[in-house]
């Protein structure tokens, strides 16, 4: 196993190691073309599609945007990030359909052992983070390693969300706490398609 699957399996990965120097070394040249870029130029597209691989033809990325390796990100159809957006990819991040991010929201993965002799050396894990369909995540929000977001929640601007949160509500704050169910889950509709 190399280090860019330990880092992706959740295990302690050295930060060193030459793949990974690589992944963040094609991933910053990328964004600082990105940078120079409107979502009407010629080439953005291609470069957006270089630097996430597999993004929907309908999903979207306004610049400036930063991540890591861009390789962990996985969107689906329908999303649309605003400016000013990071996503530290260490581990994947997920984001389902027709969900909307804020300008300025800030997603890690990575996670770094607790005990501060372990944090002196280069190695680091990486904890997932999934978003679900329908969800409008507001601007300034901070996501952190390993959090689930169930699908059409919405989360209130320049919360901190430390904890899963389940589907069909409102979460605010700093740390983010559920505010208002949005709809019974009776109501949810089973076939998962949007309404």
């Amino acid at each position: 196993m190399n280090e860019l699957e330990k880092m992706r399996g959740g295990l302690l990965a050295d930060m060193r190691a030459e793949e990974l120097q690589q992944s963040f070394m094609h991933c910053k040249k990328l964004l600082a073309r990105l940078r120079n870029m409107t979502i009407y130029d010629e080439d953005y597209r291609t470069l957006l599609e270089e630097l996430v691989p597999g993004i929907p033809s309908t999903s979207i990325i306004i610049p400036p945007f930063y991540c890591d390796h861009g390789h962990g990100i996985r969107l689906g159809e329908q999303v649309f990030v605003n400016a000013g957006c990071t996503f530290l990819d260490g581990a994947y991040i997920t984001i389902g359909d027709y969900t909307l991010i804020g300008p300025d929201v800030r997603i890690y993965t990575p996670h770094h052992p607790m005990d501060y002799r372990e944090r002196r050396s280069p190695l680091e894990y990486a904890c997932p983070v999934t978003i679900g369909r329908d969800c409008w995540i507001g601007g300034g929000t901070v996501i952190c390693p390993g959090v689930r977001i169930g699908d059409r929640v919405v989360i209130g601007a320049g919360s901190v969300v430390v904890h899963d949160i389940p589907e069909d509500c409102v979460a605010v704050g700093n740390p983010a706490v559920v505010k208002k169910r949005l709809r019974s889950p009776e109501q949810a509709d089973p076939s998962g398609s949007p309404e």
